[in-house]
C-alpha cells in the first residue's frame, strides 16, 4: 500500500488532522524562504500533536547535515528530507534520510542513480529518494508536476517518493502511471499556502489509497 506524506504542515490542528485522515507522515518545512516555514520551536507543538505511529519528517534546504541532525534529535523527528547535490559526508543515522531531487530530464535520473550508488558505497544508502518537479528558483511546493513519463519503471535501488503538483484530480493517474512507493503533497491540499484544507486532505488520502489498491491488484 502506498505511503502518504502531507508536507508543509504549519499548525498542530493540521498535523493532527493529516494523521487522523490516514497520512503516514507529515512534513515540517525548515526552509526560511518557503511560505510553509516553521521554526524548531513552532515545530515542537506540531510534533506533540501527532499520534504515535505518524512520522514527523523535517524538510531542509542548504542546512549543514550536523545541524539537520541536531534539530531532528531535538524534536524527535523520524526522518530528514534534504536538497543536496552530493551524498552526505556524515552518517545521518538514526534518522531516515530522504534526499530530494528536482528532475526535468533523463540526466536528472542518472544523477539520482549516481547519488544513491555513491552513498551506498559509504554505507549511507538513503531510506528513499523524493522526486520533485524542476522549477527554477523554487524548492518544492510549486504546484508543478514532475515528469511522470520518465519515471515509469525507474528504480534507483531505493524506494521512490513522488512529489510535485499532486492534486485530488491527478493523484490517481500519478499512482497508476509511476507506481511510486510513496507520494508527497503540499500545495495540492491547501486552501492557501501553509493552510491545509481538511476536506482536501481526507479526499486526497482516500483517492490515493484506492488507486494504489486497484493498481496492486492487477
Amino acid at each position: 500500500m502506498i505511503r502518504i506524506k502531507i508536507c508543509g504542515v504549519t499548525t498542530p490542528e493540521d498535523a493532527r488532522f493529516a494523521a487522523d485522515a490516514g497520512a503516514d507522515a507529515v512534513g515540517l518545512n525548515f526552509y526560511p524562504k518557503s511560505p510553509r516555514f516553521v521554526t524548531p520551536s513552532q515545530a515542537a507543538a506540531l510534533v506533540r500533536a501527532l499520534p504515535a505511529f505518524t512520522a514527523p519528517v523535517g524538510v531542509f534546504v542548504g542546512t549543514p547535515l550536523r545541524q539537520v541532525c541536531a534539530i531532528a534529535y531535538q524534536l524527535g523527528l523520524r526522518g530528514v528530507q534534504t536538497y543536496d547535490d552530493n551524498p552526505p559526508a556524515e552518517d545521518p543515522f538514526p534518522f531516515a534520510h530522504v534526499p530530494a531531487f528536482r528532475v526535468k530530464d533523463a540526466a536528472g535520473l542518472d544523477h539520482i542513480r549516481t547519488f544513491v550508488a555513491a552513498a551506498a558505497a559509504e554505507n549511507r544508502r538513503p531510506a528513499a529518494v523524493l522526486i520533485d518537479s524542476f522549477v527554477a528558483g523554487a524548492m518544492g511546493g510549486t504546484g508543478h508536476t514532475a515528469p511522470w513519463e520518465l519515471l515509469v519503471g525507474f528504480d534507483p535501488g531505493v524506494p521512490v517518493i513522488l512529489a510535485g503538483g499532486l492534486t485530488l484530480e491527478n493523484v490517481a493517474d500519478a499512482v497508476r502511471t509511476v507506481r511510486p512507493w510513496g507520494i508527497d503533497v503540499a500545495s495540492g491540499v491547501e486552501s492557501a499556502p501553509g493552510t491545509k484544507d481538511p476536506d482536501k486532505v481526507a479526499r486526497f488520502v482516500k483517492i490515493a489509497r484506492e488507486a494504489s489498491s486497484r493498481t496492486e491488484s492487477r
